[in-house]
């Protein structure tokens, strides 16, 4: 879809939309983790300690404006070695298996993973961002940055 600009808009040329379903790589998810050493969940990746940076490409560092630390974002991610086949689960935190779709794990029939996570440092012009913690492998591709929201993210009747 393409369309006049608003005032103050940017839009990346050349970059007319796909005909279709199709997903843009826009960066790569830098951890400490590989496979056998990745914790198995956000709340695990907090308890490590450690941090995780985000390499936008360049093109889209203007992205970033209007972000800041101490913000929650919400980050997808395309968990490229998880299985894509599996339809019900047996997790080990579970007593019985369940569907996939009742589940966070990575293995689905798209391998898209969210975190919700905390931007710890911010570098638009290197297009980078510092975030506390993330559960994926090393160079995990990056495709979507959204920022938290309680007012749109909480749904009716959850505590703030």
């Amino acid at each position: 879809m393409t369309g006049e600009l608003r005032p103050g808009e940017l839009a990346l040329p050349d970059m007319a939309p796909p005909d279709g379903p199709a997903l843009r790589v826009i960066g790569r998810i830098r951890t400490p983790w590989a496979a056998g050493n990745c914790p198995r969940n956000i709340a695990a990746a907090r308890d490590s300690g450690q941090g995780a940076r985000i390499d936008l490409d360049p093109a889209f560092a203007p992205a970033l404006q209007g972000l800041a630390v101490g913000q929650p974002i919400i980050v997808l991610y395309w968990m490229d070695q998880a299985r894509r086949d599996l339809l019900r689960q047996a997790p080990r935190h579970v007593a019985s298996p369940r569907g996939t779709f009742a589940l966070r794990s990575p293995n689905r029939p798209n391998t898209i993973s969210q975190s919700t996570v905390i931007v710890t440092a911010l570098d638009i012009g290197a297009a980078t961002l510092e975030i506390d913690a993330i559960d994926c492998f090393d160079g995990t591709a990056l495709i979507d940055i959204k920022p938290w929201r309680d007012t749109v993210d909480l749904p009716p009747g959850f505590a703030k």
